[in-house]
């Protein structure tokens, strides 16, 4: 459960930290503690609830899943849900949560479903001393960055997928696995676009409220972070709209290329009605028949057919119906 446990000083290397010696270690002053946590059990979040002194309504929330983003203040902490996307190697998109605690010199990250490690973000945040120095705020960007970079990559590889999708639409030809592919990939964006718009709010909280996390020299941060959302959610409504457009012109083209086929049958059936009456006539078998005993009966019988089904052919033809 424990992935990361390190307490951090100036001046100082960093140091790995036993849970039960967090509550000592936070008390000590320029230290912050960095705790990420992959799927705890209750029994463990009951011990990190004593250690960092969180509100239990915070520690249910971070026990499950499938919570909504969202960012809400509890004594002098702030709880932040995250959703997470990666994308593997066939091109499947998995989903995940993350649930921050953020204090004044403490940040827990806890880590539920698909999703990367933390371990480039620590290392990136260490690389910057100067801004690692600032606290849990600079340690909460990093990992908010590191989530909706991942949000902007994977958009950019599904906007790849765009116009071979767009070609496939132009086919007039039907096929199911187009349509599923575009409606999969609809599906996707949605759920990324769900994923990234809360983001916006989380940063604007950040950035005119919680002064005491995010100080000013922090704040042009955390508004990059919110733009690169914004971009998301732009570029998702962007994509969903042209694979709608494409469906719909899909669907347009099937229901032209079945209404050409209709008007085909339909030509065929009104000519090959004239013979059918006529014959039908004959068939019937009555004594007294018009030319039954003319010896051309039946060969004029045979042109006037061919030529009532030679004239409606050319009609049709001629209104491209054939």
């Amino acid at each position: 459960m424990i992935v990361n446990s390190m307490a951090y000083r100036q001046g100082r290397e960093p140091e790995v930290v036993a849970v039960e010696d967090i509550s000592e270690f936070i008390k000590q002053p320029d230290t912050f503690i960095w705790l990420g946590l992959l799927e705890p059990d209750l029994a463990f979040m009951n011990t990190i609830k004593q250690e960092f002194n969180l509100h239990e309504l915070a520690i249910e929330d971070a026990l499950t899943a499938h919570q909504r983003p969202k960012i809400e203040r509890y004594r002098d902490s702030l709880f932040i849900v995250l959703k997470t996307a990666r994308r593997d190697e066939s091109g499947e998109i998995h989903y995940g949560e993350t649930h921050l605690f953020v204090g004044k010199n403490f940040l827990i990250s806890v880590r539920h479903g698909q999703s990367d490690s933390y371990a480039k973000v620590r290392q990136r945040a260490l690389e910057n001393h100067d801004k690692f120095a600032l606290g849990a705020g600079y340690a909460l960007y990093c990992i908010m960055d590191f989530i909706v970079d991942n949000y902007s990559n994977i958009i950019a590889k599904l906007n790849d997928c765009i116009s071979n999708i767009e070609t496939a639409m132009f086919n007039s030809e039907f096929n199911r696995d187009d349509l599923q592919l575009a409606y999969n990939m609809r599906r996707e964006l949605s759920l990324l676009r769900n994923a990234a718009h809360p983001v916006e709010e989380i940063c604007s909280q950040l950035i005119h409220l919680h002064q005491e996390t995010i100080p000013e020299s922090l704040r042009p941060y955390i508004r990059d972070v919110q733009d690169h959302a914004s971009h998301v959610v732009i570029d998702a409504d962007e994509m969903r709209e042209i694979l709608i457009n494409a469906m719909q012109v899909k669907l347009a083209l099937i229901s032209v290329q079945q209404n050409e086929v209709v008007k085909r049958l339909a030509g065929w059936g009104a000519i090959l009605v004239v013979p059918t009456v006529i014959f039908s006539m004959y068939g019937m078998n009555f004594k007294n028949m018009p030319e039954l005993n003319d010896y051309y009966g039946y060969p004029a019988s045979l042109l006037v057919t061919l030529g009532i089904c030679g004239w409606i052919w050319k009609k049709f033809r001629n209104a491209g119906w054939l």
